[in-house]
């Protein structure tokens, strides 16, 4: 019986150290979460703790979404004289269709390809990368290779700012509506 205690309470030591090393348990000070139950579950939230029910429940971690994103919108909205072959957000990059770009003669089909990555989401011109690819047929014979034009330096350029011009929308909005209630207490009456 003794035997079966010692056993018992060494497995219970174990698996509290266990979880304790996993991270489960956190000890934190009041100063540092927020008291409103809703402020609390969005900070949990952004910084991916918690648990998730149902769709994505097996996913963790930071997400953004394309659609809070200024630079992928702005890069969306400039793309848009071109249909989109692939347009990945987790991926960072977005590519065109292959699309013509002047009259084109029977003997020669001249075709360009628009890709463009994304290094990060801030708003910079080290943040996004533009490349043209050009596809040139004649007769059954196509060959593809990346150019250098000024289609990219415009592109990216545009990009970036209407990009900067979403930011300073969405800033305006952020500060008309939840800045002005920032530092107020809410008091829910139930």
């Amino acid at each position: 019986m003794k035997t079966n205690l010692i056993k018992f309470i060494t497995f219970i030591t174990f698996i509290l150290f266990f979880l304790n090393s996993c991270g489960l348990y956190k000890r934190s000070d009041v100063k540092d979460n927020p008291v409103n139950v809703d402020q609390r579950v969005k900070k949990n939230i952004q910084e991916g703790r918690g648990f998730r029910f149902g769709k994505g429940a097996t996913r963790g971690g930071n997400f953004d979404f394309a659609s809070s994103n200024p630079l992928w919108r702005s890069a969306v909205d400039v793309l848009d004289f071109v249909p989109l072959v692939n347009a990945s957000y987790s991926g960072g990059i977005i590519i065109t269709e292959w699309f013509s770009s002047e009259k084109n003669t029977e003997s020669t089909n001249r075709e360009l390809k628009i890709t463009v990555r994304f290094i990060s989401n801030e708003i910079r011109a080290d943040a996004l990368k533009v490349l043209v690819f050009e596809r040139t047929c004649m007769q059954n014979n196509c060959k593809t290779k990346k150019i250098k034009s000024k289609l990219e330096g415009e592109l990216k350029l545009a990009i970036l700012k209407k990009a900067a011009l979403f930011e300073k929308d969405d800033f305006k909005k952020y500060k008309e509506t939840e800045g002005k209630n920032r530092g107020k207490s809410v008091i829910k009456k139930r």
